[in-house]
């Protein structure tokens, strides 16, 4: 496919970092030279510098015969002013936004965004995206990642392993005969700073962190069977009322299990805003570092807090703060990837990339066909590939047992014929299959290669 990226930022160089790696023909439009420089410097991408929402510039990028135009600048005006130049005037067929300010997705102005007014075809709003992650990392308190796939029927855990851990010294072959009907499969081990895909006959240590697939209907026997216990948040405080803090609550409120939230907002008239938005939700003036306000907003007795401030010093100090102070969960939501690294020596228990997130959604969005979605673990160790197996692929109609998979490679999830399946050697991977893959970054050319269509399919 042909794709225009505009934008250059870390959200549009990772977009076109992997779209260009799948063998898309990218170019990426930015108003800074230097930026665009970097693009095409690092990446296999065109480059093009000037206003993405100026029609020169987008001719000049080739938007006459894209496919498809991702507007990720940092302005939500030139993301919709991209979209609209693209389809008015070059006939682009599909438009992909990044909108940040809520008064574009209010639900009761969705009609601006049909063809014949404002043609956008999909909205991509960060703030609500990472809102939802944190929800996620709430259904799963103690794992440190969570990730769906496969339309949300499988879910990807991050599970740091104690010493109480049952499991510890038994081979995961083993594992898999004694619970035989969950539906999990361990794809991944951090031993001592390092990744790799494990072996049926390695064994889980102490201190090792684990990355399991299971069925969302198996998430709560899944993490019992590693040690972690389950429990149902009731009280959950979260620190910080912007639009991803209100978001948070009000999904919170509105939820089925109808847990009791309270907010912390240090700007007075935005504290004033949250409160008259939310129902059931108390809202209090002051700053998220503040340990007296903490303790009236009964941090203690909190199953859970989420710190979503703007600021991600702040974010990492007030969730140390709450944790110290009793909480037993802390999410804190970071922007600056090099901070991750810290979050286990600080004994914070997951965090959340605001830049990744915003990332996968949109790649989500792009893909059809053979590939369906990719998600980067750490700082790019490795990458989920799910994956539709589609006729002329080297692995289908094969056993799972004879697909030559590198070594740094597991097939983690499978769908057949609607319904999730977990992966074994005699397993056949057949047309229409959905098979998700894990494999280490080394790795991840040959998995594609695996998954490709080949070119008589056209």
């Amino acid at each position: 496919m042909k794709i225009l990226i505009c934008g250059a930022g870390q959200v549009g160089w990772q977009i076109a970092r992997q779209l260009s790696g799948e063998g898309n023909d990218v170019t990426v439009v930015d108003s800074n030279p230097a930026l665009v420089r970097r693009a095409t410097e690092s990446l296999e991408v065109q480059g093009v510098a000037g206003f993405a929402s100026h029609p020169d510039v987008l001719d000049a990028a080739g938007a006459r015969d894209a496919d498809i135009v991702i507007a990720a600048t940092h302005s939500d005006e030139v993301n919709m002013v991209v979209c609209q130049v693209a389809h008015s005037v070059f006939g682009v067929t599909r438009k992909i936004a990044r909108l940040r300010a809520q008064a574009y997705l209010d639900q009761l102005y969705a009609d601006l965004y049909r063809r014949e007014h404002l043609p956008i075809d999909v909205i991509i709003s960060p703030e609500r995206e990472v809102a939802q992650a944190a929800l996620k990392r709430l259904r799963a308190p103690q794992a440190f990642d969570t990730e769906e796939f496969i339309d949300g029927k499988v879910e990807l855990l991050g599970i740091a392993l104690d010493a109480d851990c049952p499991v510890l010294e038994t081979p995961l072959r083993q594992l898999t005969e004694l619970f035989s009907t969950l539906r999990a499969v361990v794809v991944g081990v951090r031993r001592d700073r390092s990744l790799f895909a494990p072996e049926p006959g390695d064994h889980l240590l102490a201190g090792d962190q684990a990355y399991v697939f299971t069925h969302v209907d198996d998430i709560a026997r899944t993490m019992e069977i590693f040690g972690k216990s389950v429990s149902r948040q009731e009280r959950v405080l979260v620190l910080g009322g912007g639009n991803v803090g209100l978001g948070i609550a009000r999904a919170l409120e509105n939820g089925r299990d109808r847990v009791r939230v309270k907010v912390i907002e240090a700007n007075r008239q935005r504290a004033e805003v949250v409160a008259e938005t939310l129902e059931r939700t108390v809202v209090l003036l002051g700053d998220a570092l503040d340990g007296e306000l903490l303790s009236e907003a009964g941090v203690e007795r909190a199953d859970a807090v989420v710190v979503v401030t703007n600021d991600d010093k702040t974010n990492l100090l007030a969730a140390v703060r709450a944790k110290t102070m009793g909480c037993p969960l802390a999410v804190a939501l970071i922007n600056d990837p090099s901070l991750a690294p810290l979050m286990g020596a600080l004994g914070i228990d997951a965090y959340i990339n605001p830049r990744a997130t915003t990332v996968s959604s949109i790649l989500r969005h792009v893909r059809h066909g053979r590939v369906r979605r990719i998600y980067s673990l750490g700082d790019g160790e490795a990458e989920i590939i799910e994956a539709q197996v589609l006729r002329s692929s080297p692995i289908c109609d094969l056993p799972i047992r004879e697909i030559d998979l590198p070594e740094g490679a597991l097939i983690g999830a499978l769908m057949k014929k609607g319904e999730v399946v977990r992966p074994r050697g005699d397993t056949v991977l057949e047309e229409g299959d959905v098979v998700v893959i894990f494999s280490l970054a080394r790795d991840v050319a040959e998995v594609e290669r695996l998954v490709q269509v080949a070119i008589e399919h056209f």
